[in-house]
């Protein structure tokens, strides 16, 4: 499977990969931006196989039961209670420290949607489980998806989204009137 991907990924998309993914992590939130289409799961389904890493996301509890709820398992879900009475951050941080390996993908924008500004969920998570912050940005100007070192969240919440915006600048998402 992963040479197919790499086929599929490589050569008939002809997409690059610029950077390395930090193997060595157990743990860490991995940030996604853009996110401006479905397209994108698909695209982070078929580099986490290249990569021949495991990857997770989370999703409402609902879905894990549905008639589907094998396939969000089956590519890394976790379910979460993200009812209004539970706290969506302790909930995933409670998810860090009930697994040895847990590398949390999702999109600080919460939608495809085009936004002004980041949610801080991804952030406040990262902090409370004590692991760092993995930058990825899906680049469809440039037909590459770009991986940073990791960063370990300081405290500095506006310096730190700072530094985070500089690695995002200049990439398309797929809907490129929808990119941050």
């Amino acid at each position: 499977m992963r040479k197919i991907a790499k086929f599929i990924y490589f050569r008939l998309m002809g997409w690059s990969l610029k950077g390395q993914f930090p193997s060595h992590l157990k743990k860490c939130v991995i940030a996604v931006v853009p996110h401006t289409s479905w397209w994108d799961f698909l695209l982070g389904l078929l580099v986490r196989k290249i990569w021949n890493e495991e990857i997770n996301y989370i999703g409402k509890k609902s879905l894990f039961d549905s008639p589907f709820g094998w396939f969000f398992k089956w590519t890394g879900g976790a379910p979460i209670d993200r009812s209004k009475t539970n706290d969506t951050v302790k909930a995933t941080a409670q998810v860090f420290n009930d697994r040895e390996k847990f590398r949390l993908a999702l999109s600080p924008e919460g939608t495809r949607k085009k936004v002004d500004k980041w949610k801080t969920g991804f952030y406040y998570i990262a902090e409370s489980a004590k692991v760092p912050i993995v930058l990825v940005a899906f680049d469809y100007g440039k037909k590459e998806i770009k991986i940073s070192k990791p960063f370990q969240v300081t405290g500095d919440k506006e310096a730190d989204f700072k530094s985070y915006e500089i690695f995002f600048q200049g990439v398309e998402g797929k809907i490129v009137a929808n990119t941050y």
